[in-house]
């Protein structure tokens, strides 16, 4: 474990990391099988942003939904305005919006045309809504299960206001994209080039989260998760250390959304609402939100975990998850990525016990 925590050891991980994403996932996986990789590693950014706010900052993130959600739609409406312009030119009006009776192009959707536009609002959009949305929040001192519940209702709310824009989909949401930044979806190697960009920004990510979690924020941070009247007596403003984990978990989630939408194909309220947002959540307690992999150990297994079961046993997959979360909490409480620490601990106790 010390190994890993040096910097020998971390570039040796994420060189492990990088061989078996884009070398023996691509050759020992199916295109299907690949694809569906391809998501659950969306899923797993998210939970690295989960890991930083709620693991190491004690904000317990129950609307990333939310944030997951607006990077999708962002994208999606980028791809639906190209694939429009490559049928009927510029201006043109996406093929759902024909069908919902809508002949002018709406204001808001017009500048998504631009791909540098849509992928600044990606990044910038939801930070600033986090920013915004934190120090509202925080600076207020709302915490704990308050923060929790406001979260959970941000994500509900979200949900049913995408559910009366019929200019965004509606109930159905946004589907059927066939290009990606002049990349035609159809191709299988433009499939696979999704996976690698979903791979790549996942190292990123992890790499952003390890140098704060390092960094001398990173321990300001505990410091507010675990004494935040000590800190703000030291002369720190608690509440702005809170409201930069939080943007980052933002910005995690949108970018995640955005590569999600191609990989996909769709996006509709159903993907970002109460229940995706717990379930965003449920990977990370199953991992172990106090380390860096605990979350995205978590969020592959608990994404491969409803495929596959869900494939066998389609009405008892529910009652598995509750109880492999069960679980989890009452006998590993640090998640799955505690088996090592737990295991050596019991193998000193009968050393210990004969000395």
């Amino acid at each position: 474990m010390k190994f890993f925590q040096s910097r020998l050891g971390t570039w040796t991980g994420f060189a492990a990391a990088a061989l078996v994403l884009f070398g023996l996932a691509p050759l020992l996986l199916s295109g299907f099988r690949l694809g569906l990789l391809a998501q659950f590693l969306c899923y797993a950014i998210v939970a690295v942003g989960i890991g930083l706010a709620w693991g190491r900052g004690g904000m317990l993130t129950l609307g990333q939904g939310v944030f997951f959600g607006m990077g999708a739609y962002l994208m999606a409406m980028h791809l639906k305005m190209a694939d429009a312009e490559f049928r009927n030119g510029p201006g043109a009006v996406p093929d759902f919006m024909e069908l919902a009776g809508i002949r002018e192009l709406p204001a808001y959707w017009a500048p998504f045309s631009s791909p540098v536009f849509t992928i600044a609002m990606i990044l910038l959009l939801p930070t600033a809504f986090a920013v915004l949305l934190g120090l509202a929040v925080f600076k207020r001192r709302v915490k704990g299960a308050y923060f929790a519940i406001l979260s959970q209702a941000l994500a509900g709310a979200f949900a049913i206001l995408l559910i009366g824009q019929q200019s965004l989909g509606g109930f159905n949401g946004l589907s059927r994209f066939r290009y990606f930044f002049g990349y035609n979806l159809d191709d299988p190697v433009n499939q696979q080039m999704l996976y690698f960009i979903a791979a790549g920004i996942l190292l990123v990510v992890l790499a952003v989260a390890l140098q704060l979690r390092r960094s001398r924020y990173g321990e300001l941070l505990v410091a507010v998760r675990d004494a935040e009247e000590r800190v703000r007596f030291l002369g720190y403003d608690a509440a702005n250390v809170k409201v930069v984990a939080y943007a980052v978990a933002a910005l995690f989630a949108s970018v995640a959304g955005a590569v999600f939408v191609p990989i996909v194909g769709i996006i509709s309220p159903a993907s970002i609402g109460i229940v995706p947002s717990i379930m965003f959540l449920l990977g990370v307690a199953i991992g172990g939100r106090a380390t860096l992999l605990g979350p995205v150990i978590g969020a592959l297994a608990v994404a491969w975990a409803q495929t596959a079961l869900s494939e066998q046993f389609p009405s008892a997959w529910t009652y598995a998850q509750g109880l492999l979360f069960v679980l989890v909490i009452a006998l590993l409480p640090g998640g799955i990525a505690s088996v090592a620490a737990v295991t050596k601990r019991f193998q000193r106790k009968p050393v210990e016990a004969a000395a």
